[in-house]
């Protein structure tokens, strides 16, 4: 005789302690779940809906300055320490943590052209409108001493830029030429000059890249060393190989207005702009339109943006003498996470991107408020692009056979490569 008995081990739904979830056994066979997908696009429509209400990216205001803010640095050892110069000359250095300025420097006569620290954090350079390099020491000076530079260089011509080496005691400055310096000394090692025009931006490359119109600033992505992006004057921003600038990569368009900074999140992934329209983006690098855009009413023409070394919040400095400081993911919450939300966050995340290319989660999702102003100015943008496309196919089709070659757009805005 045979006999059958249930056997159940107490380990697989008895609790260890009180405090313990209860645990509940469940059958995974799709048949016997018909209705799965139908639930997980409602809770995926659920999880797109709060994250758009939750997406709140402005944090506070750092307010102190008395003229625009024309340039920023970070600390390289610091996560909460960022400098900030003015054009008045004026120099600041602010804490995070506190949101509190905790040191100024009246450093130059006129504006505050560039900024940089130096790689072990001791100190940091400034160049300004009264053609003079300064080095700072970061701490602040003791009890009756007064605020003096640790060296000063007198220059021959403005310089509009400065840049320090990462590992050795190197600088570089840009304006009418490049000029290669050593801290030790008070003259270049040697000096660069391209023409007659003052320079913004410089990269040392044996093929020079001719575009459209002028680019205002470059930077390089901190995790693939040949990859760079350019903030340009026609709107754009174009990220580069420099082993083939022929073309580039991706042209990243949006702005309505001129791109003036650009900035890389430290995993080399994004990157943030700044632009005269009085707005932020955020681009993914492989994508041509933004994830995300910010503003306020109150925020004036953005000069100057940068990314925090720990991927989780921007800073950028605009006309009107504010510091901002703003979340790199809108919806992302602050503070410390319980193991169940962080579940549930990825959960909800995982099933975002199932269901990312559904229309109503997809119109969701994308859909951001825009101010009057760049909503118009997009709106005359597209109709000035559909014209222009509307006439290079009437010529096309009115013209001899190949006489009007199609041209790519990442090659549109390519003037010339000089080798």
């Amino acid at each position: 005789m045979r006999v059958k008995v249930l056997s159940r081990n107490p380990d697989d739904y008895v609790r260890e302690t009180k405090l313990d979830l209860q645990r509940v056994p469940r059958n995974y066979d799709p048949a016997l779940h018909p209705f799965e997908v139908p639930r997980e696009y409602t809770r995926a429509l659920n999880a797109t809906k709060l994250e758009r209400v939750f997406a709140k990216p402005f944090l506070s205001s750092l307010d102190g300055h008395r003229d625009g803010v024309n340039c920023m640095a970070k600390h390289p050892k610091s996560l909460s320490t960022v400098l900030s110069g003015a054009c008045d000359g004026e120099v600041k250095i602010w804490n995070l943590t506190r949101r509190q300025c905790v040191r100024t420097i009246q450093a130059h006569e006129g504006f505050v052209r560039g900024m940089c620290a130096r790689f072990c954090g001791t100190s940091f350079f400034t160049v300004g409108d009264d053609k003079t390099v300064k080095q700072w020491k970061m701490e602040s000076p003791e009890y009756g001493e007064e605020e003096e530079p640790i060296h000063t260089i007198l220059g021959k011509t403005v310089y509009t830029g400065i840049d320090h080496h990462w590992k050795e005691p190197i600088f570089a400055t840009c304006g009418h030429q490049v000029d290669i310096w050593d801290e030790q000394r008070t003259s270049p090692k040697c000096s660069l000059t391209w023409g007659f025009d003052s320079i913004s931006s410089v990269k040392f490359n044996p093929i020079e890249v001719i575009l459209n119109m002028r680019t205002n600033t470059l930077c390089w992505n901190p995790m693939e060393a040949f990859i760079f992006t350019a903030a340009n004057e026609d709107y754009n921003l174009y990220t580069f190989d420099m082993r083939f600038l022929e073309s580039p990569v991706m042209v990243h368009m949006d702005h309505v207005s001129a791109v003036l900074d650009v900035d890389y999140s430290p995993t080399g992934k994004e990157f943030v702009s700044a632009s005269f329209d009085k707005s932020i983006r955020i681009f993914p690098v492989d994508k041509g339109h933004s994830r995300e855009v910010y503003h306020t009413k109150r925020m004036q023409h953005v000069i100057t943006v940068k990314w925090t070394s720990d991927n989780k919040y921007i800073l950028c400095g605009s006309d009107e003498m504010n510091i901002r400081l703003w979340k790199a993911n809108a919806s992302e919450k602050l503070g410390v996470l319980a193991p169940r939300e962080k579940a549930a966050m990825n959960y909800n995340q995982k099933l975002k991107e199932k269901f990312q290319f559904h229309p109503q989660i997809r119109r969701i999702a994308q859909h951001r408020h825009l101010p009057k102003s760049i909503y118009c100015q997009i709106k005359e943008q597209r109709i000035m692009r559909e014209a222009r496309r509307r006439k290079e196919l009437n010529r096309r089709k009115h013209s001899k056979p190949g006489s009007v070659p199609f041209v790519s757009e990442r090659k549109k805005h390519i003037v010339a490569v000089v080798k």
